[in-house]
């Protein structure tokens, strides 16, 4: 079993024998300096477990020691004792980076104590640490694929996934807006705190403004007790605002209070409440075309698109198809416990003949659903499902028809359905309508006099 490794930085050179061999009783392993200068060099090398520092030293004292030590590693936990015990002095102490204050002469199974609490907490930290690492490793990757779509859209990311300004993500239905707010949120300088998500879509004004701000107990007849709001319970970290489209326009006042005034009540409170968050929001709406149709605030609007970005339909970054769906059936076939899966040339020209209106969602969707009615190791075209009636059918490889074919078709058909209106048919194919316009003029469709 490895020794846990105390440092005693002390001068003294009797207490720091009597120390070292009660804690060596105990199963520790322990090594001794008597200098400032001597801590930063072992701090350098041996990086303790847990240090135990005497107030006062020759060169210096815990008050200017404690930060030094901490720029070079402030995982570790340190004790401080002094034969000075002030009020004064221990706050200082703990201020500086100090999780214990002493009294000398140490009580040595008080001591103890407080260093089995330290190594409690350096194992919590670095607990902590592994799990964001493993996230890191494990959690799906936004950027997979290979296209100039999401190339340009992880170099956007890259740049501003460090600076605390407000992020707003669009993009369809499915493209994964979701995974790609945790992943700003995990490689930004506010990792180690809170991620607070919250689908704002169909909640009433009601029920959203108690779930962002919280309620005093009375505030209204249900409310029992107090309710601590996502606010609060995201500070100093993120707060994701899914579908912030659907927020009511009761609300966005004071969703834009918290943004600019840093400051929020609670519903039935009479005093405001400070609080330091990072907001992400994303929605698959048009939001320019909501605040022309009165539905949506300007002014909350430019708060919190201060970083706009584009997530790609799946339809247009269709090179990437064949690197997805591979990573998806690994990781189908873990999940399920089966052996490994492929995809027969045929299923493969299926899935990059049909247009996604589901993205990325709805690839593993049809993917999980073929495997689990498969015959075979290999999926077959006849073993995937598509969700619309668009979905290819089977074609030899001289009749199979492009992307751009399938695409044209589809956004003719929907015109039709919708007697040609432009906002009714971009609505039902999930796309903002500048989109639609776009693809009308892209695939040459001839648009006759009721198109708006």
């Amino acid at each position: 079993m490895q020794q846990n490794r105390i440092l005693i930085i002390d001068d003294d050179l009797q207490c720091c024998e009597a120390l070292s061999a009660y804690l060596n009783s105990k199963g520790c392993s322990t090594s001794s300096v008597a200098t400032c200068k001597k801590a930063e060099e072992a701090w350098h090398q041996s990086r303790p477990d847990v240090a135990v520092l005497d107030y006062e030293l020759p060169d210096g004292n815990a008050l200017t020691l404690l930060p030094r030590l901490r720029e070079i590693d402030a995982s570790i936990p340190t004790i401080v004792l002094t034969g000075y015990s002030t009020i004064d002095l221990a706050v200082e102490a703990i201020k500086a980076g100090a999780i214990q204050f002493l009294t000398k002469p140490a009580d040595f199974e008080v001591l103890f104590e407080m260093i089995q609490q330290a190594l409690e907490i350096r194992r919590s930290r670095q607990r902590q640490l592994f799990e964001r690492e493993r996230q890191f490793r494990e959690g799906p990757d936004p950027f997979f694929g290979r296209s100039s779509a999401i190339r340009k859209l992880e170099e956007l990311v890259h740049k501003i996934a460090g600076v605390d300004s407000a992020v707003l993500i669009q993009g369809e239905t499915g493209t994964g807006k979701g995974v790609m707010a945790r992943w700003i949120h995990a490689h930004s300088s506010r990792s180690s705190e809170s991620f607070v998500g919250l689908n704002c879509g169909g909640l009433s004004h009601e029920l959203l403004e108690t779930e962002l701000f919280g309620h005093e107990k009375g505030a209204f007849t249900s409310a029992m007790q107090s309710k601590t709001g996502l606010l609060e319970i995201a500070h100093k970290g993120t707060v994701f605002l899914d579908e912030i489209g659907d927020v009511d326009l009761q609300v966005q006042p004071k969703l834009l209070k918290v943004l600019e005034e840093k400051q929020f009540r609670r519903l039935g409170d009479t005093k405001d409440r400070r609080v330091d968050i990072r907001l992400v929001a994303a929605t698959h709406q048009d939001i320019v075309s909501m605040i022309h149709a009165g539905k949506f605030r300007s002014d909350l609007y430019f708060r919190i698109s201060a970083v706009p970005m584009l997530v790609p339909a799946l339809r247009d970054r269709m090179e990437d198809i064949p690197l997805l769906a591979a990573h998806i059936l690994r990781q189908l076939c873990i999940d399920l416990a089966i052996g490994e899966i492929t995809l027969a040339p045929g299923a493969m020209s299926a899935l990059q003949a049909y247009s996604w209106p589901g993205n990325i969602r709805e690839l593993r969707n049809v993917l999980e659903r073929g495997v689990l009615l498969r015959e075979g190791p290999q999926l077959t075209e006849r073993d995937l499902h598509f969700d619309i009636r668009i979905a290819p059918q089977a074609h030899s490889a001289g009749s199979l028809r492009t992307l751009e074919q399938v695409e044209r078709e589809y956004i003719e058909e929907i015109l039709n359905l919708e007697g040609g209106r432009v906002s009714t048919a971009a609505q039902r194919l999930g796309i903002p309508r500048s989109s639609l316009y776009h693809k009308i003029k892209e695939h040459h469709i001839t648009r006759t006099p009721s198109i708006q």
